[in-house]
């Protein structure tokens, strides 16, 4: 539990699209619960390439972040179900999602542990657990643990583990 001078701790979780996201939502979730910490909930937009018409461009990045952030709203019932508060929705541009990660890191101190969820499609954990472990998590002068939770895992393992 985090003392009542101190934020609660953040539990950054990546929204990709990935099937197993959803895995490593509900262990943070459980784990913030447990912990009296809180959620934020990270989506990478990519820059938009469009050489001609910067106009054009503009607008392509305005409708995607607008579609990105109506994307993460749509998880805030499900944190507030299961933390008792809304998470942070964190809409981050950059090239790549460990460059995003870095950028959300070094920005807030909070941010305590990073959830990444393992693909369960067999060819291994995914790249970007397999960059974090090659690489570790170090942003902003800090080490971040991350805990990788296998996609696959049901609510009730979840419940158990978590």
């Amino acid at each position: 539990m985090t003392s009542p001078t101190s934020p609660p701790r953040k539990f950054l979780v990546i929204a990709d699209g990935s099937a197993e996201f959803a895995a490593a939502l509900r262990f943070a979730c459980r784990r913030a619960r447990s912990t009296g910490g809180k959620i934020a909930i990270l989506r990478v937009i990519a820059p938009a390439v469009f050489e001609h018409w910067s106009g054009v461009r503009d607008e392509i990045e305005r409708q995607v972040r607008a579609e990105a952030a109506e994307e993460l709203k749509a998880y805030t019932p499900l944190v507030l179900t299961e933390t008792g508060s809304s998470p942070e929705l964190l809409l981050i541009r950059a090239d790549d999602t460990r460059e995003a990660l870095r950028k959300a890191i070094s920005a807030d101190r909070d941010i305590k542990i990073l959830v990444l969820a393992a693909a369960t499609s067999g060819r291994g954990p995914g790249p970007l657990v397999n960059s974090i472990a090659r690489e570790g998590v170090r942003w902003g002068g800090r080490n971040l643990p991350v805990t990788v939770v296998p996609g696959d895992l049901s609510e009730a393992e979840i419940d158990d583990l978590a």
